[in-house]
């Protein structure tokens, strides 16, 4: 008697490869694709800088003037990148960040700059958070004890967000993890008339050893650490809360930062949510993955799209990267 299954007996082998076979077959049946539009750059402008000063720990990036982040700007619209998320870094701190929320503070002076350049071709957001204004480096204003005061903080979150969308902003992304933000940012919104500004919510944003390179990016003032109001990176089931709780409060889209290390919250994040997922690949991940390239233990393109094409495949709507640019050209050349 024959040991070949009974399957396989009436109906051949079994075989897989066959839809791996050529170049044209596999792209015909990919499940997953990348497109321009579902790519943010993330841009990051420093008050007082005469030229762009690149960054030691992400090579390529720099932090820019209003002239090269204009320039920056508008090379990304033409790539067809999705959107531009903007950080800015003030020359003056100070215990409430009080630039954040001041017109001429370069943040708004930036965003109203984009609103000009190409304000029509691409989707401006901006950060809203307080570390990169506080002479603390916390992400709120600071309490007797010298802990961040949540309820204080989202009076200036809420200030913050006033500021942005006077400036133009398209969609304000508040990344500081206090309880009650989007809720309070929705409402300061609607009150001031701005009823139509995108709120993206970092609905678990965890308390992650990645994000180092984005201290040098933004010149972080931080002392101490942010495990307080960030999330524990042994907790999957609380981010699912912090995301109801966010969409309860009226959040427009939710994400989920860091993004590899976390697909797993992705997923899940992606399979519950009412609205677009996004995921936020971020400094320390870029950095990973260029030093290695630069070292010669990896191949550089491939591992960054592999790397994208995993935050979609988890269920990212779109992904916050560095390489927006540089992948979105990859992909119409892809294309073409």
């Amino acid at each position: 008697m024959s040991s070949v299954p009974a399957y396989q007996l009436a109906h051949g082998t079994v075989r897989p490869r066959r839809l791996r076979r050529t170049p044209a077959v596999r792209r015909m049946v990919r499940e997953t694709r990348l497109h321009p539009a579902e790519l943010v750059l993330p841009l990051f402008v420093k008050e007082g800088l005469r030229e762009p000063a690149p960054l030691t720990s992400m090579p390529g990036v720099v932090q820019h003037t209003l002239d090269s982040l204009a320039e920056a700007a508008r090379e990304a619209a033409e790539a067809g990148v999705g959107g531009l998320m903007l950080f800015g870094i003030p020359e003056v701190r100070d215990e409430t960040g009080s630039q954040a929320d001041d017109p001429d503070g370069i943040l708004n002076r930036a965003i109203a700059r984009l609103r000009e350049e190409v304000g029509e071709d691409t989707v401006i957001m901006a950060d809203l958070c307080l570390d990169e204004f506080t002479s603390h480096g916390h992400c709120g204003v600071l309490d007797a004890t010298g802990a961040v005061d949540n309820d204080a903080t989202l009076d200036r979150y809420a200030a913050m967000a006033v500021a942005q969308a006077e400036a133009g902003v398209d969609v304000v992304g508040p990344s500081g993890m206090m309880d009650g933000q989007i809720a309070a940012i929705r409402h300061a919104l609607d009150s001031a008339g701005h009823t139509d500004v995108i709120v993206l919510a970092y609905s678990a944003k965890y308390s992650s050893a990645f994000y180092g390179p984005f201290r040098e990016a933004v010149d972080s003032q931080l002392s101490g650490d942010r495990r307080t109001y960030q999330q524990d990176p042994g907790n999957g089931r609380e981010a699912l809360r912090e995301l109801e709780l966010d969409l309860a409060e009226g959040a427009d889209i939710v994400m989920i930062k860091p993004g590899m290390p976390y697909l797993d919250v992705l997923a899940e994040a992606a399979a519950v949510s009412s609205v677009p997922v996004w995921a936020y690949q971020i400094s320390g991940e870029y950095a990973m993955i260029e030093f290695a390239a630069a070292a010669g233990a990896i191949d550089r393109k491939p591992a960054i799209l592999e790397s994208l094409t995993a935050f979609k495949r988890a269920g990212a709507d779109s992904v916050l990267t560095y390489w927006a640019v540089e992948a979105a050209n990859w992909i119409r050349e892809d294309r073409s």
